[in-house]
């Protein structure tokens, strides 16, 4: 009886992890999807130095949504002992998922309605979301954390490369 339970919660844990998982991956996909033809598009715009090729947004992208998912999985798999620790994990995973809302609608901004300016301004408060991501999850959870570093590493360089293009369009 004790092993049936044991295996039923492993096979949800996975499930779970593997939504988790997904979820940021999907919602990229989306995002790309709307957006249609937007990265031959930008292909055509007057690019800053610095400015990687066209094929590695998809590559970076896929592998920082993955990271974010473990990082989100890493935080709800957390048993929170206090109540205190408790409304941090529940912060830190409101965090996760407003932050996400921002990412699916920065694509969005930027690429498909080329709002730029207003792009950057949107992605500066997602960093924003990040970054406090971070700092909570080095709390309880450093694993979480140190998934999120290259997200934001990204999202600096991301940064850099939409206002320099807001700029030279």
């Amino acid at each position: 009886m004790v092993k049936k339970k044991k295996t039923s919660t492993k096979i949800k844990n996975f499930f779970i992890a593997a939504g988790m998982i997904a979820l940021p991956v999907v919602v990229g996909l989306i995002a790309s999807a709307l957006t249609g033809d937007a990265m031959t598009s930008f292909g055509e715009l007057n690019q800053p130095p610095l400015a990687p090729p066209a094929w590695l947004f998809p590559v970076a992208w896929t592998i920082l949504y993955i990271l974010m998912g473990v990082a989100s999985y890493l935080i709800y798999r957390l048993k929170p002992r206090t109540k205190k620790e408790k409304m941090l994990r529940k912060a830190e995973l409101i965090v996760y998922f407003v932050q996400l809302v921002f990412n699916f609608f920065w694509t969005l901004f930027f690429f498909k309605w080329e709002f730029r300016f207003f792009a950057f301004g949107w992605l500066i408060v997602m960093w924003a979301m990040i970054l406090a991501l971070i700092v909570m999850a080095f709390r309880n959870q450093k694993a979480a954390a140190w998934c999120l570093v290259p997200y934001i590493l990204w999202c600096t360089f991301a940064a850099y490369l939409n206002i320099m293009i807001a700029v030279l369009n």
